[in-house]
């Protein structure tokens, strides 16, 4: 058995993705990058996609690749799912940009607010990314505070109080700045202003008594603290449900609104994966799934904080906000996600993670899987566990084994998230579990032929 190496590897992806390559080069002649989210980028190039359906992705190149990246968690359904299709195709000859509202927007609110305990009201915006802006101004307003608190490895969206302390940025394979029971707040790109720091508190994930000190330290002035129960974009770090509770006591003493962002969790489970830890926030922020692959974002909570909003205090507003695109492609998207759907999805997800992890053991290889529900991330590590913090992710994960395991998975038609993630979609059945256990199993095997 030949090993695997970085080098062997990003020649077979360069060479079986060469229009991806070319079209890429092509584009950003007009287009900084090439493509208008820097988070595409797998590895050289993004990979051009022709069309989609259920579980599959057909590349520019004629390649069919099995999804289990689902454009960042967002396609819960797959690709081009005959319920979404049809709720458009029902739309589409109504019309479907007006300067009025139509009743698709409040059915989607309905229907959040009866499945989460937390939502007695909803806004919806085009992002999650909007509505986390959204989310600390409404935290604001009802405070008379101005700070906002978040973890290191969160993100929230491109808004500049989030872009702090997502990634290390001193220089490649080093740690966050500041000690981790004390980090320090650092912009993860230009432009953002000094104010911003400032104006920004970062707690470290699951150290209980760090972030209750850095918390009361900062309490007087900090309107929210927003967070994710399993971090996506900053690597998949599983926040502990003792933590949570603990976050959540602490915040309520100290008046600090807590805003728990969904946007990727919110597949956990049928009642958002708050619901599983038994946390009940302030505020909530929604994306990606409920829209049904639309561009959506909705913040919500308890609904006396969104009061001032109903008296003119808040302003919130945006020409294509509860678009009837998004919110009937979103009531047909969470329609086919009932409770049956989401039970079976996460069943596979527990049935990669069980298997791969006992095949890691009785191999001694230091591979693991992780995470909650049908969202896994993974690490070919020396740590001995799975990650607690971003920092475990920075000190221990091997880059240039993630790089081929990454790129051989495209190779071998299967996609995953260039960063150490997977996620299921509704489509798939037992055929595709066996395909990514067993293609999984080869890598990391002739990773360390």
């Amino acid at each position: 058995m030949t090993r695997l190496t970085l080098e062997q590897v990003s020649a077979t992806f360069t060479e079986k993705f060469l229009l991806s390559g070319q079209l890429g080069k092509a584009s950003s002649q007009y287009i900084p990058g090439g493509y208008s989210r820097n988070s595409l980028t797998f590895g050289p190039h993004a990979i051009f996609v022709e069309s989609g359906d259920g579980q599959y992705i057909n590349t520019v190149e004629g390649h069919r690749l099995l999804d289990f990246h689902n454009n960042f968690s967002c396609s819960i359904t797959g690709h081009n799912h005959p319920r979404i299709r049809e709720a458009l195709e029902e739309l589409v000859p109504k019309g479907f940009s007006f300067g009025n509202p139509m009743s698709h927007e409040c059915e989607l609110a309905q229907i959040l607010c009866e499945r989460i305990e937390a939502v007695e009201k909803v806004i919806f915006s085009c992002s999650a990314s909007e509505s986390c802006l959204s989310a600390i101004r409404i935290a604001r307003a009802n405070t008379g505070r101005n700070k906002i608190a978040k973890f290191e490895g969160g993100y929230h969206g491109i808004g500049d109080e989030f872009m702090m302390s997502l990634h290390p940025i001193i220089a490649p394979g080093m740690m966050f700045p500041g000690p981790e029971t004390n980090p320090i707040p650092v912009a993860n790109t230009a432009g953002i202003p000094k104010h911003t720091q400032e104006n920004v508190v970062v707690l470290p994930q699951n150290d209980l008594d760090s972030c209750e000190r850095i918390l009361r330290a900062n309490a007087s002035d900090t309107a929210g603290l927003i967070m994710e129960l399993q971090t996506g974009a900053g690597g998949v770090v599983v926040l502990e449900q003792e933590f949570v509770q603990g976050i959540r006591e602490i915040t309520q003493e100290l008046g600090i609104l807590m805003i728990i962002d969904e946007t990727v969790t919110l597949r956990a489970d049928y009642h958002g994966m708050q619901g599983l830890y038994g946390v009940t926030p302030d505020l909530v922020v929604l994306g990606k799934a409920i829209g049904g692959g639309m561009p959506i974002g909705a913040v919500a909570g308890r609904a006396r904080y969104f009061e001032m909003g109903d008296q003119g205090m808040v302003y919130h507003s945006g020409t294509h906000h509860g678009h009837p695109i998004a919110t009937i492609a979103g009531i047909a998207c969470l329609e086919v996600m009932d409770e049956q759907a989401y039970a079976r999805l996460n069943a596979y997800g527990k049935r990669i993670k069980d298997e791969l992890t006992q095949w890691a053991s009785d191999t001694d290889h230091p591979f693991f899987i992780y995470g909650v529900g049908s969202h896994l991330g993974y690490e070919i590590t020396g740590a001995g566990h799975a990650p607690r913090s971003c920092r475990d992710i920075l000190q221990y994960s091997n880059e240039d084994h993630m790089q081929i395991f990454a790129f051989e998975m495209a190779n071998r038609g299967v996609f995953p998230m260039y960063r150490g993630q997977i996620t299921l979609s509704e489509p798939m059945v037992d055929a595709d579990i066996d395909m990514f256990i067993k293609t999984t199993k080869d890598i990391v095997t002739e990773i360390f032929a």
